[in-house]
């Protein structure tokens, strides 16, 4: 039986009432997005609160973490709760659609739903944490492009085959890719996911790739370097 918890080296975050668990795509995106320079971050589709308290760890930032789900978004305050930075997260239970605020923020980051064409899954809060049927691509960029100040960032982890689509769709909300990471599983792989920042500025784009396992449960130097202030055993 799986651990209802998931142990980093600064926080705990249990997840045994949210659809998704903790996983690689989250810690991933936490360790990447730039937020050295953030005073205010938003957190779209929270979940258990990780990206919240990742990026609280390394930011003084005030956090905003939205969640739809009641059951999850309970258990992101009671993680963030019992964390060094309750002072700082604040959840909000809303949906991203109908969120309205007088402030923009620095950085907006989100591990959105991404199951665009696949068959929904029985169990209804998971298929709410994963199945894009609930925030669209589309509605979440466009929100986006609301809430975030001028200078400021949007990052975002996908999968590999919606990368064009999504950047298509965030070019037409005045949104451009200004730092892209190729996230490659095995060696000789093709990459399965992308992590992107987006901003209002065109500009050159930043391309990196890495590598997470150089063998089986054997993790790259890289992958290590990247998420090493995390993970317990890195």
């Amino acid at each position: 039986m799986p651990n209802s918890y998931f142990q980093f080296k600064q926080f705990t975050v249990s997840h045994d009432k949210c659809g998704m668990k903790v996983g690689t795509d989250g810690v991933l995106l936490g360790a990447w997005a730039d937020v050295s320079r953030a005073k205010k971050i938003l957190d779209i589709g929270t979940g258990t609160g990780l990206l919240a308290l990742m990026t609280a760890q390394r930011s003084v930032a005030h956090i905003v973490a939205l969640e739809i789900d009641e059951h999850a978004a309970k258990q992101a305050e009671e993680n963030i709760s019992s964390s060094p930075w309750a002072d700082r997260i604040e959840v909000v239970k809303t949906d991203f659609k109908e969120f309205v605020s007088d402030e923009k923020f620095d950085v907006v980051i989100s591990n959105p739903p991404y199951f665009v064409d696949s068959l929904a899954s029985p169990d209804d809060q998971r298929t709410m944490a994963r199945h894009s049927g609930d925030l669209t691509y589309t509605e979440l960029l466009k929100g986006v492009s609301k809430v975030l100040s001028i200078d400021g960032t949007f990052s975002v982890i996908i999968p590999i085959e919606t990368a064009d689509s999504f950047k298509y769709i965030a070019e037409l909300c005045g949104l451009f890719p200004c730092r892209q990471l190729w996230v490659i599983t095995k060696p000789g792989g093709a990459p399965k996911r992308a992590l992107i920042t987006f901003s209002f500025a065109q500009q050159a784009c930043e391309n990196n790739y890495l590598l997470t396992e150089v063998a089986r449960h054997q993790y790259s130097k890289e992958y290590i370097a990247l998420t090493k202030d995390y993970y317990l055993k890195m």
